[in-house]
Formats: structure tokens, C-alpha cells, sequence
């Protein structure tokens, strides 16, 4: 299987079974269409009228070249692949919602402002521990844990995030693992930290953050937010952060706030597509595509001319890995929601991921009863590109690796049913991706 594209006077072509990008010149962009259906003297035939014999012959000789050396037109071998076949999946990662909670009420909330539709509350530290044991003693020969403490408002709990942080630290190396700590906070409360990862959440724009993040008053965080996470930005030093954002219908022209933020000196960025209700005013409809994708075109243009400035930022859809990439497991099978990766409610409840909570549909136990039940999402294991009807088939299955459970399930009831408008973006920020990364070689 091929995908080949053209996107600002770049013409690209990828083997979707190697993983193999090739910039192409017009001739052999136009051969491709006919080169697996048809002889050369039938190819010459049809591009006769634009190209020479000669020049015909010798497009599809390179074809045939990149063919024979497996970088194209190569067989998918990823579904009998042994390390997929024989995958035994541990849990490895766990999201700790220790506030269920917000000092903020962002309209486009999926935790319905902080509450997830119950009761607005905060994990204990007995909690919290027996999730840390439980990460533990469920992750096999797994040594690096990922743990992220969200919410709700983190920062609303942190004095037992930072005891958890300590526990954490205390019980990891007797028991061989490595925590890896990340915290999501609106920042509002944020001071200093001692995270590996911190996530901050801001929309880009004074006036698009504010329309959409505001306090329980009213007001808007634009202003208490900014400075903090410029602080913050610089104490890291180094270590891992990143500003993400959400864009609505309400900012369409989105690649704005990106920029807006890499002028204020965020150097890692996201800037994500909401995703919510048909209902809604500012949710993303089919008719914005066009639009949508014209900002990812503009931002990478931009990313590119940043970069060769030596002013350049990171925007998270654009980081494609072409040498290495993930491994096979997670190419074919995504994030593990259900497996690899849990999510402990304040009271201790585990759910697949974080999108999950508070839908007893998905309920599978307590880490305090000790009676957590994963055939409840046994059908998660299996909700891999394969067996995905609209994944299969799709050239950009091995980047997407199938897309998000709880996104296909919102949306169609059915975890094997990918969200459609998130398939359509997630293909063209690939296609930005590979753009990029051929520009920045010229």
C-alpha cells in the first residue's frame, strides 16, 4: 500500500508497510497511478501526451528500483509479526485523578467542568498509594512507569500529589521500576514543582483562552496564567513541558494561537481539536475540514520557516518519527487504554482511561478492595488496527494506531468505530509532518 500527495509544490509518496518517504518528481507521481495496473508500453500510452518515451521508461525504471529494494509497494507483515502475536500486556501506565475538582469551568470540559458528573471530590493519600502498589505489582518486567496526576485541578490536592511523588520515590527502587511523574494543571495554583513532565493548559489568544477558560466568577485565566507558566517554562530547564491548548469552531484560525504561544516562548506546543456533541456552537463540524486543514498548512509552513531561522518551536502533531517510530505493539494498537493504562477515580474506582470515568458501563473495580476485573475491557485488547473495519485498509494506520477508544465509542457506541472527523485531521497533520520534514532538508 502507497499514499502520495502533493502539499506546496511537494510531492511526496509513502510506503505505509516500511514506513519509507520518497520525494518525487511530477513523472513519477503521474506513473504511480497506472504503474501496478498497467504495462510500460500502456503507461506510455497514457502519459504519452505529456512526457517522452524515454523519460516515461526511465520513472518507471526508479519504481521498479525502489520496489525491489523494499521501499515500496512492500507487503504488510505487522499482523503476524511475533511481537504483536505473542504480546502478554502489563499495566505500565496510570492516570491519578486526585482532584475531582476545578478552580476553573471550561465550557468544553469532557470532565463536565472537574466533577466528571459526580460528586466533586479528592483522593486521599491511602488512595493514591495503593494505586502507586497496584501500578506495581500489575506491571510484570515493566521498569518505567508513567504516572499523571490529573484532574479536575491537580493543584487543588498537592499536598498529597507531592506525598505521593515521595511514596513513589521511596518504594520504586526496592521494587526495580522507575516512576515517571507528569501533572495537568490550568495553573492557576501552580507555584513550584518536582515533576518530570508538566502539562499547562492554555487556548493560545488572550481573548480565545478567556472565551473559553474562565473561573467560577466568571473572569478569565488568560492573565493569572501566563506569567506562571513562563516562570514555570523557564525553571524546567531542559526537562519536559509542554503548553496544550484546545481549538473550537469558536477559533478556526487556530494556527494563530499557536504561533501566539511560540512568540511568548513556549518552545513546546499543542494545540488539540476539541472533541464533543454535535449540539454544541463551538463543536468542529465535517463543513470545517477545509478550513482546518488550510491552518495546519499555514502552521507548517511557518514550523518550517521558524526552524530554518534557528527560532524554531515544537508543535506535538508535527513530531513524526521517521528513523525508529514506536514499536509494533504500539503502532498497531495505540495508546492500551484497558491494559497498559488505567485511570484510578478519587475513590479508588478503575476505569480504561481517563475519558472513561464515571461510566459504569467501564467500571472494572477499586485498587482499596482490591478486586479489579480486566475481562471488563478485554475487548479493548482487541481493538487494534486489524480489527478496526475503517483501520485496515487506511494508509495511515500505523501512525494513528486506530485513534481513540473513547472518541470511536462517544461518538458510535462502539470502541471498533473510529471518530471519523479526528480520522480526517489526523491525516492531514501527517501529511503536514512529512512536508516538514522534507522542507527542512532542502
Amino acid at each position: 500500500m502507497i499514499h502520495k500527495f502533493t502539499q506546496d509544490d511537494t510531492r511526496i509518496v509513502l510506503d505505509v508497510n516500511s514506513g519509507a518517504v520518497h520525494i518525487i518528481d511530477e513523472i513519477v507521481y503521474d506513473i504511480l497511478d497506472y504503474y501496478k495496473e498497467k504495462s510500460v508500453e500502456e503507461i506510455i500510452e497514457s502519459l504519452g501526451h505529456k512526457y517522452s518515451r524515454e523519460d516515461i521508461i526511465e520513472g518507471v525504471y526508479e519504481i521498479k528500483t525502489l520496489e525491489n529494494e523494499g521501499l515500496l509497494f512492500t507487503e504488510d507483515t505487522y499482523e503476524k509479526h511475533p511481537a504483536f502475536v505473542n504480546r502478554k500486556p502489563v499495566v505500565k501506565a496510570m492516570c491519578l485523578h486526585v482532584a475531582h475538582d476545578c478552580n476553573l469551568r471550561c465550557k468544553y470540559c469532557f470532565a463536565s467542568q472537574g466533577d466528571f458528573k459526580g460528586q466533586r471530590s479528592l483522593m486521599s493519600e491511602e488512595v493514591g498509594k495503593r494505586a502507586l502498589d497496584f501500578l506495581i505489582e500489575n506491571s510484570g518486567n515493566r521498569k518505567n512507569l508513567e504516572v499523571d496526576f490529573f484532574g479536575g485541578e491537580p493543584l487543588m490536592n498537592f499536598e498529597v500529589v507531592k506525598n505521593l511523588v515521595e511514596y513513589g520515590r521511596s518504594i520504586e527502587k526496592p521494587a526495580g521500576k522507575h516512576f515517571r511523574f507528569t501533572i495537568t494543571t490550568n495553573g492557576v495554583l501552580l507555584n513550584d514543582e518536582n515533576m518530570d513532565n508538566v502539562v499547562l493548559s492554555i487556548d493560545g489568544r488572550k481573548e480565545v483562552n478567556d472565551y473559553m477558560r474562565y473561573a467560577v466568577n466568571g473572569t478569565g485565566s488568560y492573565d493569572i496564567i501566563v506569567p506562571k507558566f513562563l516562570k514555570m517554562a523557564k525553571m524546567r530547564n531542559g526537562k519536559d513541558y509542554f503548553v496544550r491548548g484546545t481549538f473550537t469552531r469558536k477559533n478556526l484560525d487556530f494556527s494563530k494561537d499557536v504561533l501566539h504561544l511560540a512568540d511568548l516562548g513556549f518552545d513546546s506546543t499543542s494545540i488539540e481539536p476539541v472533541v464533543t456533541e454535535d449540539k454544541y456552537d463551538y463543536a468542529l463540524k465535517e463543513e470545517d475540514l477545509d478550513t482546518i486543514f488550510e491552518q495546519y498548512e499555514i502552521l507548517a509552513k511557518e514550523y518550517v520557516k521558524r526552524r530554518k531561522e534557528g527560532n524554531g518551536f515544537s508543535f506535538f502533531h508535527f513530531m513524526l518519527d521517521l528513523n525508529q517510530g514506536p514499536c509494533v505493539i504500539k503502532k498497531l494498537s495505540g495508546c492500551g487504554a484497558g491494559s497498559e493504562y488505567l485511570a484510578i477515580s478519587p475513590e479508588g474506582d478503575v476505569y480504561p482511561c481517563h475519558q472513561f470515568v464515571g461510566n459504569e458501563d467501564f467500571y472494572m473495580g477499586n485498587v482499596l478492595k482490591k478486586d479489579v476485573d480486566t475481562s471488563v475491557t478485554a475487548d479493548f485488547g482487541q481493538a487494534h488496527v486489524y480489527n478496526k473495519e475503517k483501520c485496515k485498509d487506511c494508509w495511515a494506520k500505523f501512525y494513528c494506531s486506530g485513534g481513540c477508544h473513547a472518541n470511536a465509542y462517544n461518538f458510535n457506541k462502539d470502541i471498533h468505530k473510529p471518530y471519523e472527523l479526528g480520522c480526517e485531521m489526523e491525516k492531514k497533520r501527517i501529511e503536514c509532518s512529512l512536508v516538514i520534514q522534507a522542507n527542512l532538508l532542502k
